[in-house]
């Protein structure tokens, strides 16, 4: 009988996208300006992590993670890139409305995301519905330039990405230990099993 239990490759994508919200949100809610801390974090752990952890859910046959993961992952990337491919002159700067734009798409993506969800577990339907409201929040105050709901946003995506990482903490316990140690509302549906908890 084979044997082999590859690991699970949720909790590394979950912390590279709980993290880096967080940093990102903490900036956006007026805490401390963008620095090269944030880049960075873009795109070593939320970038460069989150595309490492959808090729292992690939190896596991998991869609949703591999799509989850490794779409998120270049988006960190690709918001990187946003900011730095102006400064490298090696684009144009990209105004208000067009990153409102951006993230609107961003936005429908996850809400198509947030369906896949719900055979699965209550803490990862809560990351892909505060992550869905994040990006509808920052594509609407980024669209119309209303600094309030942009203030707001950081708070709500502070809220997001600790969801995320309580989510990778709750996995790599539950398993290290044996035991629930911090619950994740568990769906006994029987598809619910097919997905990891992924973001």
């Amino acid at each position: 009988m084979h044997t082999n239990k590859l690991a699970n490759p949720g909790p590394l994508g979950l912390m590279g996208f709980g993290m880096t919200t967080v940093l990102l949100n903490l900036h956006n809610a007026g805490f401390f300006p963008l620095t090269s801390v944030i880049i960075s974090m873009g795109i070593f752990f939320g970038g460069m992590a989150q595309i490492f952890a959808g090729i292992l859910e690939f190896k596991k046959g998991n869609t949703f993670g591999l799509t989850a993961f490794t779409s998120y992952g270049c988006f960190w990337l690709s918001l990187v890139g946003v900011l730095l491919l102006p400064r490298m002159g090696l684009a144009e700067p990209t105004d208000a409305t067009v990153l409102g734009v951006y993230l609107a798409l961003w936005g429908v993506f996850t809400l198509f995301m947030f369906f896949g969800t719900l055979c699965a577990n209550r803490a990862l339907q809560f990351v892909f519905a505060s992550l869905t409201l994040l990006f509808a929040l920052l594509a609407i105050g980024n669209i119309t330039g209303n600094h309030a709901i942009l203030t707001f946003a950081g708070y709500e995506g502070i809220i997001c990405g600790a969801s995320a990482i309580y989510l990778a903490m709750a996995e790599v316990l539950n398993e290290q230990l044996g035991r629930t140690v911090l619950p994740i509302g568990s769906v006994t549906a029987p598809q619910a099993a097919k997905i990891t908890a992924t973001a």
